[in-house]
């Protein structure tokens, strides 16, 4: 900013960026249809943060630059809602629902009933507080009446206004209510991320949400990939509403994101029909939901129906059926991963679980064994987070046996037999010898993994021999291998080795983000190596660049930067970089263009095999010319590519009116 502008001008100016980007986020975080580039974003944000700093007293808590801003603190205050926050009744069979209805009839005798039928998400209830259309306060459900002000961590959540639009804006005191969740794609990178670092990784979404919005330091909620969907608005003085669904409407016109799959129902058939419907669906909506909560939508009745000091009458949660299941722990193994770190694994009596054979489960670490109590012989409850990742609920203690002992966990490295240790403040034992060999071929597993360099018969068995016999040290020794070198190897005939060979050699020219990937740099992952990629181009070119340089660019940050800072700086990556490239492996990338994007705030979804692209390559291709990858089909979706065997997704895009392409299409698009 010009030194010499003037207060007044700078005034306007900042009220005209806020403007702006408070758009910009309610149509990327709330609409899914964004109208300008993460880099025209950038410098908005840029030029406010500049402003501000130039005339410091121009900045206000209600800044889009503030949402990271918070202090830590010690304690979360006590804050009273402004009215009680109540559980809900249940159901779990149409027929309750129907004994429900039955019952709001006796209630209210001659009245007709329509109904709001909204997913139940499994996240964490807040409250949220605007006055005069600013957010002042965001804090827990706690015991329903009292909770605690966590509204530091909530402004970090872009999907949650600063400042609202529309009716809601002009009510004195608003209070609303919702559900921050964690959605599972987002979880499963973040526990990646955590697995590569090393640090304990969550049970399931749920837990990631709840302690992400209690942490201390609002930075490290802002790194967590938090959303919330609003659904119920507890006082808005000043304005007046007939329904539930015009509350709805009324908070997606002040710019919170609603639940797209919420729908009015006219009869309690329509319900037990839209209940059968969701829990049908739960595996595809993209985050954990454990049933639905049915509402009378009528405003006046909900009012005369009134509640208990437990549950309001007018409103019952459907509950989906539970996935869980016992089965018996034989043994605990600890496995050594790349990074070093000791991980236990319960090896379960075979159970099946929501359509899966369930043999093995994640006990993550050692304070998880104590603080569960786990041992070997124990009956447990396992569950299937969001249907995914199966993990132990509890143990089942009056089936504990008598001889049973507690888990000790090793201080010596079961792969090679060296010394184990444990960091004062981390949660991981890690093996202190850096020449241990499970360590590399967990590295070796992760290298030619399907969506890292994907080596095709690649198998464990084959590494195992591989790196026991000596003929692969590193990740460049694979591209000195011949095929009388796998022959050599146990169950390989010379068909075989050839395949590997092939598959080996084609796996040279994967391209530069799967390359990223595969090097198992610390918290670099799929999704970080293709902005590596798209934005440097080689590898040379990010081996070069400084903490500040890599931080800079959008979706990294400094702790991913001074990690791939370290990684560079070793010699033997270096050394290994260089084995690579004389190996001839491709070691870069087209940089994104700096022209035309012909696909900028366009949201696209690719289902099913593309004739020349893999997904990866879509992707990569969608966001260099400036479209964004989702992986589910709404109203908001400008465009599904659809290939061969693309199942659900094609459907949702014809009932939906989207418009389909296949691979030509898309790139008819792009060169357009």
């Amino acid at each position: 900013m010009l030194p010499s502008m003037k207060r007044a001008d700078a005034a306007q100016r900042v009220a005209e960026l806020r403007e702006q980007i408070h758009h910009h986020d309610y149509l990327y975080y709330a609409e899914s249809r964004p109208e300008v580039s993460d880099a025209e974003y950038d410098a908005l944000t840029r030029e406010l943060r500049e402003l501000e700093a130039s005339f410091p007293d121009l900045v206000t808590e209600d800044s889009p630059t503030q949402r990271i801003g918070g202090t830590p603190t010690d304690i979360f205050k006590p804050v009273e809602h402004h009215a009680a926050m109540l559980s809900l009744d249940n159901a779990t069979t149409p027929d309750d629902l129907r004994e429900f209805e039955a019952r709001i009839r006796r209630a209210l005798p001659g009245a007709t009933f329509e109904f709001v039928c909204e997913p139940k998400i499994d996240g964490l209830g807040v409250a949220l507080v605007y006055e005069a259309g600013r957010f002042v306060r965001g804090a827990t459900r706690g015991d329903g009446r009292t909770g605690e002000d966590i509204t530091a961590n909530l402004r970090t959540i872009r999907s949650i206004p600063m400042v609202l639009r529309g009716a809601l804006a002009g009510a004195t005191v608003l209070e609303v209510r919702g559900e921050v969740f964690m959605p599972r794609a987002e979880f499963a990178k973040l526990n990646h991320a955590l697995e590569e670092a090393g640090t304990p990784t969550f049970a399931n979404p749920r837990n990631a949400a709840a302690g992400a919005v209690r942490q201390k330091d609002p930075a490290v909620t802002a790194r967590r990939p938090l959303d919330m969907f609003l659904y119920h608005v507890s006082r808005a003085d000043g304005l007046v509403f007939a329904s539930h669904w015009d509350t709805l409407e009324a908070l997606r016109a002040a710019g919170f994101k609603t639940n797209p799959r919420a729908e009015r129902c006219p009869t309690l058939d329509a319900v037990v029909a839209g209940c059968e419907r969701l829990e049908r669906d739960r595996d595809s909506l993209g985050y954990d939901a454990d049933g639905v909560v049915v509402k009378v939508d009528s405003l006046e009745q909900q009012r005369r129906l009134g509640s208990t000091t437990h549950h309001p009458r007018w409103a019952i949660a459907f509950k989906f059926a539970a996935r869980q299941a016992t089965t018996v722990i034989e043994k605990i193994e600890v496995n050594v991963g790349k990074t070093g770190a000791l991980t236990p694994t319960a090896k379960l009596t075979p159970v099946e679980l929501a359509g899966v054979t369930i043999r093995n489960v994640s006990l993550h670490n050692e304070d998880e064994i104590r603080r569960k109590d786990i041992r070997e012989g124990d009956t447990v409850l396992i569950e299937r987070a969001g249907d995914v990742i199966p993990y132990v609920v509890q143990v089942v203690l009056a089936r504990r046996p008598a001889d049973s002992r507690p888990f000790v966990f090793p201080s010596t490295c079961p792969a090679c037999g060296a010394a184990a240790e444990r960091a004062e403040g981390e949660a991981y034992w890690r093996c202190t010898n850096s020449a241990c060999p499970a360590q590399f071929k967990e590295r070796l597993r992760h290298f030619g993994s399907r969506r890292a360099m994907d080596v095709e018969h690649l198998g464990d068995s084959t590494i195992e021999q591989l790196v026991d016999s000596g003929k692969v040290k590193d990740f460049a020794d694979l591209y000195e291998l011949t095929v009388e070198h796998v022959a050599e190897l146990d169950r390989f005939a010379d068909k075989s080795a050839e395949n590997l060979i092939r598959a080996i050699d084609a796996s040279r020219k994967r391209g530069l983000a799967r390359l990223l990937n595969a090097l198992g740099i610390r918290l670099v992952g799929e999704r970080v190596a293709q902005l590596l990629a798209a934005k440097f181009g080689g590898l040379d070119v990010i081996a070069a660049r400084s903490e500040a340089e890599l931080a800079e660019v959008h979706g990294i940050g400094d702790e991913i930067a001074r990690a791939i800072v370290a990684f560079f700086q070793e010699p033997d990556n270096i050394a290994l970089i260089r084995k690579l490239e004389a190996a001839g492996v491709e070691t870069s990338a087209p940089i994104a263009p700096a022209g035309p994007k012909p696909l900028a705030g366009k949201t696209i979804v690719v289902t099913g095999t593309l004739p020349t692209l893999s997904r990866e390559a879509a992707r990569e291709l969608i966001e260099r010319y400036g479209g964004r990858v989702t992986t589910s089909v709404s109203k908001k979706t400008d465009y599904v590519v659809v290939g061969e065997a693309a199942g659900s997704k094609a459907d949702d895009a014809r009932r939906l009116g989207v418009a389909t392409l296949d691979e030509a299409g898309l790139l008819a698009l792009v060169r357009s």
